[in-house]
């Protein structure tokens, strides 16, 4: 029934089986792809025909995890799979960069590639494994890919590769770096790094190669058994003579164009020189189709115009060097009421970037496969359309934003405290004024300097820089910070971000089949040298991380108590905590081991709330003094809470070191006194003393009172009432026994036991009855 076709090879330990045949089969292509047991399924469709005045590749790549894979139901109130997530996002943007570029130019059938999660394992994160996927499925499929191309996660710990790592690994490691690849050439490169070397890094770009290479043997063993025949591409007419009258008609004003600095201005005179080739089309009779093929040929003209006076004279649009960076401008504080902020500006690109700092409650809650965790450093990056002059969309992130707000959050992740250290929520916004080119790396220089700017003592500050690449044959240049037009008419995106002692983040994208080692260790020396350079520019707004915090900011204070003390805090139903919070004003959340953050914008508020807790946590000190307060006052003394939870006793005797009649002569009800801890009993009562502590200073003072003070000595009581001695008490009745008369059964009682035995002069024998239940 199904004609089923797999190819199986072991990688890093585990098995990686490509299937297809059995699912999906109306798809022009669909590929099963399982690895440990994680499963992704790549469907691939494409349509036979080109909408009409089309004139770009409609290529969509959509990537989506089923939660079910984890064995999980979604979260939210509609319990299903919606909108893509931002992981989504970003993984579909990762697969679309190293294949779009594989196919032919002049090739607009629209494509769809959709891989969804079947099975995750909780240890081969899927994204891997959905590239190698959809590269399999278009290699099956027919249409015209020049593919296929592999895929690799490669780790760093202990000075060591470390291939598919798993989820624990990469936490651990030094290393988060994901490439794709040809056999022959690196078409793409992810990266997350720990401040590590050029040399380490180039290591593991190579090292991602071979393992590479690898897959794109087994997607070539499964397409010998099962693609599809190619299609038949139509042959494109001969527009040699259109692209010879349009340099005549217009190669004088593009090259006059691109000599103007400003982007305004080189905009405007190439928005001219194509309007005045499309008059001339049309008033030549060329049909609408004719006249669109000759306008998208003027980008031709101008990449061959441009790549040719790099590459002759080494001179660029604005009239730089290849190693040249813009002038840069950054300044920072210059938002009054922000926690942090930064301008920072490089030629005609241009960020406003801002830090809040906020408490644990804002916390980004990120539901995926993995489960539910919580983030605490967010970047959020946006692209309003007048940042290049345009009337566009303005509303909700695209992928473009998701996409660049992650590579830069990639490249500070890296310098920033831990939790311990700075128990603060972090969002660093980044909108973006201006642009003309590598608005991420401002982003990434402009984050760095408001979080300084905040005081989130970060490790080092941070500077990136966007590389480009003009090859034709065998010569090439590598250009550093470039312009808009530098990316679009050049062959590489090369993107890399760091700190004086290495990187923190690099991104690649070819536009070309691969780029040689010999370009790659260019690119990143000469992008080491402009780094260094910005950093250098930054230091001058802010060299290093404010020691104080904004005055609008919240404070934090971190309180670690025993695991045991957690319940005392809390309190029966949360009421403890909740009347700590009521009370004081200051927010304040606990973790299961214990760990306690109180934050407020009111240090005194912090303040309470840290005695508050101190006093249920912590055990009194005999000897230690404390300031209390009077909760009640009885005839004898006074009950002090001097420990958030705990009272004691003030005898009235221990109030002043003078005699003092009643207690309220002393004290009233919520009063503040400073108390000395004089006793504390097996049970647990404590005995306090005010007399020994001066209460303005809450000084201890020298005891002066004799160690037992005599009594004072008792009124008489007047004598008895017979008139007779022994205490005033009255004679005994006859007998000795003060009348209590004869037992019942006329015994005689007998004589009284010693005290030794345990009598007592006035109670019954042990096992009697009592007298006067003896009596007639």
């Amino acid at each position: 029934m199904f004609d089923v076709k797999k190819v199986s090879i072991e990688l890093a330990g585990k098995t990686l089986t490509l299937e297809t045949g059995r699912i999906a089969r109306q798809a022009d292509a669909a590929v099963l792809a399982t690895y440990g047991e994680t499963v992704v399924l790549c469907a691939v469709t494409a349509a036979k025909s080109v909408k009409e005045g089309q004139d770009f590749f409609p290529l969509t790549v959509h990537y989506q995890e089923k939660y079910s894979a984890a064995g999980r139901i979604p979260g939210g109130f509609f319990k299903r799979e919606r909108g893509a997530t931002e992981k989504e996002t970003l993984v579909s943007r990762l697969i679309d960069r190293p294949i779009r570029p594989l196919f032919p130019e002049g090739f607009y059938n629209e494509i769809n590639v959709i891989a969804q999660v079947l099975s995750f394992d909780g240890e081969s994160e899927p994204d891997m494994v959905a590239m190698i996927a959809a590269s399999a499925a278009l290699t099956l499929s027919g249409v015209p890919f020049m593919g296929p191309i592999g895929a690799a996660r490669v780790g760093y710990k202990d000075g060591e590769y470390q291939l598919n790592p798993s989820l624990d690994e990469v936490k651990t490691g030094e290393l988060d770096l994901v490439v794709a690849a040809t056999y022959d050439a690196v078409m793409m490169v992810e990266s997350e790094a720990k401040e590590l070397s050029e040399e380490v890094m180039l290591g593991a770009v190579l090292f991602a190669h071979d393992a590479s290479k690898k897959i794109v043997d087994a997607i070539i063993s499964l397409a010998e058994k099962a693609a599809k025949d190619p299609w038949d591409m139509a042959k494109s007419d001969d527009l040699v003579e259109l692209k010879a009258k349009l340099k005549k008609l217009i190669g004088k004003d593009i090259a006059a164009a691109y000599k103007l600095t400003d982007k305004s201005a080189r905009s405007n005179a190439l928005n001219e020189a194509r309007a005045k080739a499309k008059a001339k089309f049309t008033a030549d009779g060329l049909d609408a189709q004719t006249v669109m093929a000759g306008i998208k040929l003027t980008k031709k003209l101008e990449a061959e115009i441009v790549r040719g006076a790099i590459l002759k004279d080494g001179k660029r649009i604005d009239g730089r060097t290849t190693t040249q960076i813009r002038p840069i401008e950054a300044m920072v504080g210059f938002l009054p009421r922000t926690h942090g902020s930064a301008l920072f500006t490089r030629g005609e690109t241009q960020s406003i970037c801002t830090t809040t700092l906020g408490t644990k409650d804002a916390e980004q809650m990120i539901d995926g496969l993995t489960g539910l965790h919580y983030e605490n450093f967010m970047l959020h990056y946006n692209f309003p359309p007048y940042s290049v002059g345009e009337v566009g969309r303005f509303g909700a992130p695209g992928r473009r934003e998701v996409g660049h707000g992650k590579l830069a959050w990639r490249a500070l992740h890296p310098v920033l405290p831990s939790k311990d250290e700075f128990p603060y929520t972090i969002r660093v916004l980044s909108d973006i004024t201006e642009s003309n080119g590598s608005s991420s790396m401002a982003t990434v220089c402009g984050g760095s300097l408001s979080m300084m700017d905040a005081g989130v003592p970060l490790k080092r500050p941070v500077s990136g820089i966007a590389m480009g690449l003009i090859l034709e044959g065998k010569d090439f240049a590598v250009l550093s910070d470039i312009l808009g037009d530098e990316d679009h008419l050049g062959d590489m995106d090369f993107k890399v971000a760091g700190t004086s002692e290495g990187i923190t983040t690099m991104q690649m994208d070819i536009k070309i089949a691969g780029i040689t080692r010999e370009i790659f260790e260019a690119a990143l020396t000469q992008a080491k040298e402009g780094r260094a350079h910005i950093l250098g520019e930054m230091s001058k707004a802010l060299s290093s991380t404010r020691t104080e915090l904004s005055a609008h900011a919240p404070r934090i204070e971190t309180l670690q108590i025993d695991k045991s003390k957690i319940r005392e805090v809390i309190g029966t139903g949360g009421k403890v905590i909740r009347e700590i919070v009521a009370e004081t004003g200051a927010k304040v959340d606990i973790d299961d081991e214990g760990l306690i953050k109180i934050s407020s914008s009111d240090p005194a508020q912090i303040e309470a709330a840290r005695k508050w807790i101190l006093g249920i946590t912590q055990e009194a000190e005999v000897g230690k003094i404390y300031d209390g307060k009077v909760v009640n006052i009885v005839d004898f003394g006074a009950f002090v809470n001097f420990m958030g939870g705990k009272d004691g006793l003030v005898h009235v005797s221990e109030m002043k070191n003078e005699r003092v009649e009643k207690p309220t002569d002393v004290v009233s009800e919520g009063q503040e006194v400073k108390v000395k801890v004089l006793e504390i009993d097996p049970r647990g009562k404590v005995r306090l003393s005010m007399r020994v502590v001066d209460q303005e200073t809450g000084a201890e003072l020298e005891d002066t009172r004799p160690a037992r003070e005599a009594r004072e000595p008792r009124g008489d009581r007047g004598p008895r009432r017979d008139g007779g001695g022994g205490e005033g008490r009255g004679p005994r009745r006859e007998g000795g026994d003060r009348g209590r008369g004869p037992r019942r059964d006329g015994g005689d009682r007998g004589p009284r036991r010693e005290r030794s035995e345990g009598g007592n002069d006035d109670g019954p024998a042990p096992g009697g009855l009592p007298d006067f239940l003896t009596q007639d």
